[in-house]
């Protein structure tokens, strides 16, 4: 890597998991990292993002739609490498309306290439839900793809699995690479197998890892009442489902299903994680999982959703930044929808640390 400081923009920033994933492999890389600026609309992540990070010389867009209408903003942006963004997913999600680019929120796509524009930035590392790639047969990526081409940019892209980063959450997301067609950046690196094998290697490195949701991810000690299933509400969490919808719920799931921003409903326990307090207690977690429970049994047990702190460490996010957070009044609602549209650090950290091994000028 050469000597100079690693600028980037942080766009949909959300709580920062790009620039924690970020830091954090300049701290071990020993290079400097430098965000010039970032947009957010929420104003609680947002909060806990100033509340994390130190952003005072930096610039807060805020809503990137509104910034990009005046082009002499973008032409005062200082200059950067790399663009970070996780873009919104609603459009292209299985839970919503799948109305793609032609959602208004889909379509901020396009307020991040009028900065690409006018900025040429060296790369661009997009995260979204893997329904993109599939969304309207394909058509919808393959615009986007068209998009980033015509505007200079070699495209890659794949999907990964946040549980083969060292997070135990099943949460399968499609992570698309853009390098500037100046830079000849090799044809076909951008694979999981590749990224995977790659994160196998990594030792003695900041990002934390975990074999399963009990080794370290959950709280064995007796948590807030708050957290525990009522007797009244828990036939519908651990109920399979309706006529119209039919699902296998089950508890106790080492891999966590993926966090959702709305989990501070509770949704049923094939959406979302719940677990008693007998496989919390139980000398060997894997035996207990031997044993077969009715829906009637289990409703015997004593069973808990999973609190804040849990759901940010398994999106890799540490404990200072909960307690951060926390101090400065975000609520357990906020906390929740936070974690659960967070990108994962340790698969960001791992898909850079990968390219810029890969590629000795990156970046």
């Amino acid at each position: 890597m050469n000597k100079k400081t690693l600028k980037y923009i942080d766009l949909f920033s959300g709580i920062g998991g790009f620039r924690r994933a970020f830091e954090l492999l300049g701290k071990d890389l020993g290079k400097k990292t430098e965000c010039v600026a970032f947009s957010e609309i929420d104003k609680y992540a947002v909060t806990s993002y100033k509340a994390n990070y130190n952003t005072e010389n930096e610039l807060e867009i805020g809503d990137i739609e509104t910034f990009v209408q005046d082009k002499k903003r973008i032409e005062e942006l200082p200059d950067f490498d790399i663009v970070f963004g996780g873009f919104p997913c609603q459009p292209f999600s299985m839970m919503g309306k799948q109305l793609g680019l032609k959602d208004e929120r889909g379509g901020l796509f396009f307020s991040v290439m009028k900065i690409v524009d006018i900025k040429k930035p060296k790369y661009i590392l997009l995260e979204n839900v893997r329904n993109l790639f599939t969304h309207d047969k394909g058509a919808t990526y393959q615009q986007l793809k068209k998009e980033l081409e015509e505007h200079g940019y070699n495209v890659q892209e794949d999907v990964l699995n946040t549980s083969d980063f060292g997070l135990p959450q099943h949460r399968r997301r499609l992570y698309i690479f853009a390098s500037r067609k100046d830079l000849d950046t090799q044809p076909h690196i951008f694979n999981k197998e590749l990224i995977q094998k790659h994160f196998s290697k990594l030792k003695n490195r900041s990002i934390k890892t975990y074999v399963n949701v009990m080794d370290g991810i959950l709280d064995k000690d007796r948590v807030e009442d708050k957290y525990y299933l009522s007797e009244k509400i828990k036939p519908t969490i651990l109920s399979n489902g309706t006529k119209n919808f039919k699902s296998n719920s089950q508890i106790n799931q080492l891999i966590a299903r993926p966090l959702t921003a709305t989990m501070v409903k509770m949704h049923r326990a094939c959406q979302d994680n719940y677990y008693s307090q007998e496989f919390l207690d139980a000398e060997c977690q894997s035996t207990y999982l031997e044993n077969s429970f009715s829906k009637d049994e289990e409703a015997t047990h004593k069973i808990r959703k999973l609190t804040p702190w849990e759901t940010l460490k398994l999106q890799g996010f540490d404990n200072d930044f909960f307690l951060n957070s926390q101090k400065a009044g975000i609520s357990n609602h906020q906390l929740y929808k936070q974690a659960g549209n967070a990108v994962s650090v340790n698969t960001v950290y791992t898909v850079l640390d990968y390219l810029i091994e890969k590629e000795s000028y990156v970046l």
